[in-house]
């Protein structure tokens, strides 16, 4: 009995020093991250020391070192489970005070600091700290998960989404003409239809790429998707030109989310070596998007027979179905999206571990099975997570309404997204963003601006080819004639038509001008830019024509009688080829960036993204010279070509780099923030270079060619990210 007594005064002398000694090392330590002790590789760097001290197990009961321990098993209920190292390290028993020790607002000596009782800086610090060594740790991971069946999967579904983009941004130029035609769009009018979609497509940049780092990846693009398939189908419904405008900016503010947000969701399931070459390939969906676009008019929209009208209050013509096929890939790219997971790298920033593990080891055991390895076991257990900051959130309370309530979490949320922003410009993004900002204006302003140059110069040389062709006829004198054949590009000036009959005509590009119609009749009459200027029409009939008030300018009109007028602007494409060129223009300019993206693709992790960036951008700033050789259309058609296939490996590398240096909290911010800059920097370049047309070539060329140059210069001095894993 005695000497049980001395084993045990033995054992409590023992754990009275080994105590003390915990005291003093918790003091020192008492500012640290002590969460960063539950990581799992710094788990297992202690299961060594845990291993060889295993024999000597020291309890405690009631957090009291004075009290008598359990006779039978040396252990209490208060610490049963938790072995010394644990008590150590991770901060669950580190001096516990006396009873009445502790109070209310205090800090016990030898417990870590609570997070309530750390500035934000402190916390801001120990996130960084975390978020780091997530970063290394996750490319491990990604690379134990493979490249495989997964990647692939995610690939085609993230490039329906691209495509639906590049064929946002080419359906405009295609159906402007038919839309002006069909909606009787004045000329006053006609450049807000291209301006709008962009400015919707800036606005939903920005807000679809901070509501990205908010909410997830894959829930932001299902949104900004659904929204422009539905505003993109309904556009092809609509009558009036102010909602069709309404809804194309709408349609344009949803697809403004799909690069930002695609980008930044492959991105965080591409290993270090793969992520290059990838978001290049995944890039060429954006030309599949153009090349279908481009595809899709040329079959759909000269088909003028593709129509029906219900009276003359609706009409729907072949342009409106083209529209409602250029919102296939959106409303593909929806459905698919619901099969596919959140981004894990988005869910461990925000703190969902479990649910960042499910979907790590779904990526791990598609890969493996595809690869026939169904056998081979996801070995990781745990994932550092960042430590989460506790935001102050302003909500109504229960007594509010509910359009309140909305309102306020509305607020918040974007109020949310405008801080995300600004920590873009915050140490050590900061410098990175305003050379981004520099590159993005740049290389988009240059590469809009004379991609609306060149059709506008092509379509002003076909224009004076056609007026140089014109035939002029003065001084006719023609009675009891009938007209029943097709009128082309013909000025009629200082004629007199007495007792004619023009039946069942087609008057294209045709003026008359100080002429005289008497006892004349029109007759199932169809005209395009044909006017009657300073004309005389006595006892004259029109019956079945789409002679309009507004085509007969400053003419006279006496006992004239109308019947079965077809009101609004008609839609014809018979015999006219200049749609059929346009749409073969755009087809050709766009399939020219194929080589440019395979050349990318390849070499991105060879050569590097600075590499590419600012020789692509010196290159096509090199190239705008040739243009001074463009006289005839063959010229500038090949030099549209070699212009889109020397920039398009600029806007590879450019996407590339972006993701590559923001980190996962503020990714798609950024992203968005620099695509809403480009669309901002297209409309100022289509403005400008668009108003040059005709006038002069030198102030393109050189305007053209500096900025490039310039943008390309800059691009070289951004840090190179090929061999860095992702932040």
């Amino acid at each position: 009995m005695e000497e049980t007594y001395k084993d045990r005064t033995s054992l409590m002398k023992g754990a009275k020093d080994i105590a003390k000694e915990v005291k003093r090392q918790a003091v020192k330590k008492v500012n640290k991250a002590v969460d960063r002790a539950q990581d799992g590789y710094t788990q297992r760097s202690y299961n060594r020391f845990q291993d060889e001290e295993d024999d000597d197990d020291y309890y405690v009961q009631g957090g009291n070192y004075g009290v008598e321990a359990n006779d039978d098993e040396g252990s209490s209920e208060a610490t049963e489970g938790h072995d010394e190292d644990d008590e150590i390290y991770e901060g669950e028993y580190q001096g516990i005070p006396h009873m009445g020790q502790g109070k209310d607002g205090m800090v016990a000596l030898g417990q870590p600091m609570r997070d309530e009782y750390k500035d934000r800086h402190e916390l801001e610090t120990e996130r960084k700290a975390d978020e780091e060594e997530l970063a290394q740790q996750y490319e491990l991971i990604i690379q134990e998960c493979g490249h495989g069946r997964f990647q692939w999967a995610l690939f085609f579904v993230l490039g329906m989404a691209l495509m639906a983009d590049g064929v946002e941004v080419f359906v405009v130029g295609f159906v402007l003409p038919s839309a002006e035609t069909d909606m009787c769009i004045p000329n006053s009018g006609s450049g807000w239809l291209g301006s709008i979609v962009y400015l919707g497509m800036m606005v939903g940049a920005f807000f679809w790429g901070g509501l990205a780092d908010k909410v997830g990846r894959r829930q932001s693009l299902l949104i900004c998707m659904s929204v422009n398939g539905f505003f993109a189908f309904l556009s092809s419904f609509v009558q009036g030109y102010g909602f069709f405008l309404f809804c194309r900016l709408f349609s344009g503010f949803g697809i403004g989310g799909a690069v930002p947000t695609v980008f930044s969701y492959f991105s965080e399931v591409l290993a270090r070596e793969k992520r290059g070459e990838h978001l290049s390939w995944l890039c060429m969906f954006w030309m599949i998007g153009g090349i279908y676009a481009s595809a899709m008019a040329w079959a759909i929209i000269p088909h003028y027979g593709w129509s029906f009208s219900m009276g003359s209050a609706y009409q729907f013509h072949s342009w409106r179905v083209f529209v409602i096929v250029c919102a296939l890939p959106c409303v593909s790219s929806v459905v698919a999206l619901t099969f596919m997971p959140e981004s894990p790298r988005f869910l461990l920033e925000v703190g969902k571990h479990d649910e960042a593990w499910m979907i790590l080891k779904q990526i791990h055991d598609t890969n493996m099975r595809a690869r026939g390895q169904p056998e081979k076991v996801f070995t990781v257990n745990r994932i550092k997570t960042p430590k989460q900051i506790d935001e102050l959130i302003e909500i109504e309370s229960d007594t509010g309404t509910w359009y309140r309530r909305c309102f306020v979490r509305i607020r918040t949320e974007l109020y949310g997204i405008w801080l995300t922003f600004m920590r873009c410009f915050n140490y050590p993004v900061k410098d990175n963003t305003i050379k981004l900002t520099a590159v993005w204006f740049t290389l988009s302003f240059g590469y809009y601006g004379l991609s609306v140059w060149f059709p506008d110069v092509i379509k002003h040389l076909q224009s004076d080819e056609y007026a140089s062709r014109v035939k002029h006829f003065r001084n006719e004198e023609v009675s009891h004639f009938v007209f029943n054949f097709t009128l082309e590009n013909q000025i009629h000036s200082n004629g007199e038509y007495i007792n004619d009959r023009f039946i069942m005509m087609k008057f294209k590009s045709v003026t008359f001008e100080d002429s005289l119609f008497k006892n004349c009749v029109f007759e199932d009459i169809t005209s395009l830019n044909t006017y009657f200027r300073n004309c005389t029409f006595i006892n004259t009939t029109f019956y079945n024509t789409d002679l309009e008030q507004y085509k007969f300018v400053d003419s006279e009109l006496i006992n004239c009688t109308f019947f079965h007028i077809r009101t609004g602007c008609q839609i014809s494409f018979d015999d006219d080829y200049s749609a059929y060129w346009i749409y073969f223009v755009n087809f050709l300019g766009t399939l020219a960036v194929l080589p440019g993206n395979i050349v990318s693709a390849l070499l991105m992790d060879r050569i590097g993204r600075l590499t590419m960036l600012g020789g692509s951008m010196v290159l096509s700033g090199i190239s705008c010279f040739f243009l001074w050789f463009g006289t005839s259309e063959s010229m500038m058609i090949g030099m549209l070509c070699l212009y889109n296939g020397l920039t398009i490996s600029a806007w590879n590398s450019l996407d590339v780099i972006t993701v590559e240096l923001y980190p996962t909290d503020r990714r798609a911010t950024g992203f968005g923030f620099l695509n809403a800059l480009c669309k901002a920097a297209a409309v100022l370049g289509n403005l400008i270079f668009g108003s040059l047309v005709g006038i002069t070539k030198a102030i393109p060329i050189l305007l053209a060619s500096t900025v490039l140059v310039c943008g390309g210069l800059v691009g070289l001095r951004l840090p190179d990210t090929r061999t860095q894993v992702l932040m």
